[in-house]
């Protein structure tokens, strides 16, 4: 399969608008050889799209370069830089963990790895020729930050309310399946608006939502979501939906008239302080910033946001995010396919308090408040997702967290009788 569809190839057309198109070439001074690579060259939407399809090198290779492959915004860091000082190597399954970890990596292709707990690195390796001042693509752990910037706006007034409805932010989606949606049911994915999520089939939505042409000056997804009808009551059923965290992203943008990457740096990214800036992949219609995926940043980044959610929204000790939002963002609300996991606002929630932003092939950052832990992830998974795969991450987590808990269990065992 091509790493993405081609456009029609000028033989291809029809004769009569062959013979438009060559006139007009000839009357603009354009040689024929350039109009048929203009008709060859595939748009700015199929190449994203194509990006699920790519070899295992090119992913390697190129997901440390997404936002200099697509058109990008980007997200300024500021002055200061939150500092993330080493603490105690952390001994996995008894031993440096050094052999079991380069293991992991290789096996998963991973290409860095930090754990912190306590605010201090415990734990931080890099493979595939990536390293601490290269940024990774994030693909759907952007959908957690967009929430974020949601409850940000929430707390800055941007946003009125969790029950507005989305026609009042986007008026295009009046009349549509989405019009009387809440931001909340946006948040937990039970619009109940029809959608196909499936990353193998490239008739599904998840594959041709970026593929159309542009219509009116609307963001792709906008004009797609458009057109989509009710399969289920809102609010009663959980569907995953890439499509409807760009739906998200654009009603941040036009909450705050700012875009995401200008908002993040505004809110987030300068104030708490992260270490360099980071991207936004923006749609090619509008120009509007895309909230589902196309955010880019460094691993120390993606980890101090874990940091910033475990420390509860704080920055410089003032809440950041408004309390709405983090009471409902990392506790389920709706039930999915994997046991002992839920989802909370564009969070999964897991049984045991812990939660995490997650994105295909591998990306993670997951914070355990119990523990206070942060793992942040970034990787280029063989397959977008797998129950193989999955469980590999899983297995990761756990072993990391009994580490954590070994330690702990040293260190409270009581003095025997008659020591000091």
């Amino acid at each position: 399969m091509p790493a993405f569809p081609l456009l029609p190839r000028h033989a291809d057309m029809p004769s009569n608008l062959r013979t438009s198109l060559i006139l007009v070439a000839l009357c603009l001074g354009i040689s024929l050889p350039s109009l048929a690579r203009e008709q060859a060259r595939p748009s700015i939407g199929q190449q994203r799209e194509g990006v699920l399809f790519w070899p295992q090198a090119e992913r390697d290779a190129q997901f440390r370069r997404m936002y200099e492959r697509f058109p990008s915004d980007r997200a300024a860091h500021g002055t200061h830089t939150h500092a993330l000082p080493e603490g105690k190597p952390l001994a996995v399954d008894g031993r440096d963990g050094a052999v079991w970890l380069g293991d992991y990596m290789e096996k998963h292709h991973v290409a860095g790895v930090m754990v912190l707990q306590d605010g201090r690195v415990r734990l931080q390796r890099y493979a595939l020729g990536f390293g601490p001042q290269q940024r990774w693509t994030s693909f759907s752990v952007a959908k957690s930050v967009t929430s974020v910037l949601l409850g940000m706006a929430l707390q800055q007034g941007y946003i009125h309310g969790m029950d507005d409805t989305l026609g009042t932010y986007i008026p295009e989606l009046r009349g549509s399946a989405y019009a009387d949606v809440t931001v909340e049911q946006l948040l937990t994915m039970t619009s109940g608006v029809h959608w196909n999520e499936d990353y193998d089939d490239a008739k599904s939505d998840v594959a041709q939502m970026y593929l159309g042409a542009c219509v009116d000056g609307r963001a792709h997804v906008l004009s797609y979501l458009m057109k989509q009808p009710r399969q289920w009551p809102a609010g009663t059923h959980w569907n995953y939906n890439t499509a409807e965290t760009d739906l998200l992203g654009i009603l941040v943008q036009r909450a705050t008239h700012r875009s995401l990457a200008a908002y993040l740096s505004e809110a987030l990214w300068k104030p708490y302080g992260m270490a360099a800036d980071a991207y936004w992949i923006k749609d090619e219609c509008d120009g509007s910033d895309t909230g589902g995926s196309g955010l880019s940043a460094t691993l120390g980044d993606y980890a101090r946001l874990g940091q910033f959610m475990l420390e509860g929204g704080r920055i410089d000790g003032k809440q950041a995010i408004a309390e709405a939002w983090l009471h409902g963002a990392t506790r389920e609300h709706a039930s999915t396919d994997a046991p002992d996991r839920g989802y909370g606002y564009l969070w999964w929630t897991d049984s045991d308090g812990s939660y995490a932003a997650i994105g295909i092939f591998g990306q993670m950052v997951y914070v355990d408040p119990a523990r206070k832990l942060v793992i942040a992830q970034v990787a280029s998974w063989p397959a977008a997702t797998s129950k193989e795969l999955v469980a590999g991450r899983r297995a990761f987590v756990e072993a990391i967290k009994q580490a954590a808990d070994a330690e702990r269990s040293v260190s409270v065992v009581p003095a025997k009788a008659g020591t000091q």
